[in-house]
């Protein structure tokens, strides 16, 4: 069950409108870092985890973007008050009204598609989608994907206050990007609240790989760090005539049976190149704009 309060979560209070950075603010209402994304992710996480604990704390962060949602779209739509009401009344001349709406950017495309109001796209008008949504089903990836999103919608937020010369936006903006980093502690206190995490998942690494570093990229610039040495590591150096790791000539397999095998050949034959011939084209023929010869004819 959902009760609104008509109270915002935090006081938002706007200077002066902008629909330029109105436009900017839009990457936190329908963008892939946004509050809608964040909102719908924990929200089906929390629906499907079987831990009572889990699925509270899911839920709970869950509403909690639906009310920095509503911080962002009250902002947007504070932010584009002023064009919204002239582009609605017609209350300058074309060219002028346009010199408002637009700004210099692309802001004109919120105001005229969606009239001033927030509208389910990013900064740069790309409709939102479920694509976003990038959960898994197992907690200790999904937990660890979410530490992720918090982490780039705080980088997001940065970015914002820091374009944002409105000192009301500003303290709005950054108590949304603290409560990132509120949330990015609580789903790592989830995620070692489960003992066995990692590696994500229930089956374990196979033990000839999990602890070997492939150099695959040698010459200059090549580095040793905690990631690639020490006693977990086993640093191997890959040749350029460098044998399967597993052994093997490194060539793909597979069992057909006779049938199957038969209707391969059958159409490799028919379709097999040959080598023999150097057949007549519509290049040689002058088929268009730079067919045939590439070196003028004397």
């Amino acid at each position: 069950m959902f009760m609104h309060n008509k109270n915002l979560m935090y006081t938002v209070r706007v200077s002066e409108p902008d629909p330029k950075l109105a436009s900017l603010m839009l990457e936190q209402f329908g963008g892939p870092q946004g509050e809608l994304a964040a909102a719908l992710r924990y929200f089906t996480q929390g629906l499907s985890d079987d831990d009572p604990a889990r699925k509270d704390m899911l839920i709970d962060i869950a509403t909690e973007e639906l009310s920095h949602l509503e911080i962002i779209g009250s902002i947007v739509a504070m932010l584009t008050k002023g064009v919204k009401g002239k582009l609605a009344e017609g209350a300058e001349e074309v060219t002028e009204l346009y010199a408002n709406i637009a700004q210099g950017n692309g802001s004109h495309t919120l105001a005229v598609l969606y009239g001033g109001g927030p509208a389910l796209t990013n900064s740069a008008g790309q409709l939102w989608n479920a694509g976003y949504i990038d959960s898994i089903g197992e907690p200790t990836a999904d937990l660890r994907s979410n530490i992720a999103a918090e982490s780039r919608a705080k980088i997001i937020y940065e970015r914002l206050i820091n374009l944002t010369p409105d000192a009301g936006v500003k303290d709005a903006l950054t108590f949304l990007m603290t409560r990132e980093v509120a949330h990015q502690k609580m789903f790592e206190k989830a995620l070692y609240s489960i003992e066995n995490n990692f590696p994500p998942g229930k089956l374990p690494g196979h033990p000839d790989y999990t602890d070997k570093y492939y150099n695959m990229s040698q010459g200059a610039g090549d580095a040793r760090g905690p990631w690639n040495q020490g006693a977990q590591w086993e640093f191997v150096d890959i040749k350029p005539d460098q044998a399967p790791v597993n052994g093997g000539e490194g060539n793909p397999t597979v069992r057909l049976a006779a049938e199957e095998l038969k209707a391969v050949n059958q159409a490799a034959m028919r379709t097999k190149s040959r080598t023999d011939v150097n057949p007549v084209t519509g290049a040689d023929l002058g088929a268009g704009p730079g067919a045939g010869k590439t070196t003028p004819v004397k």
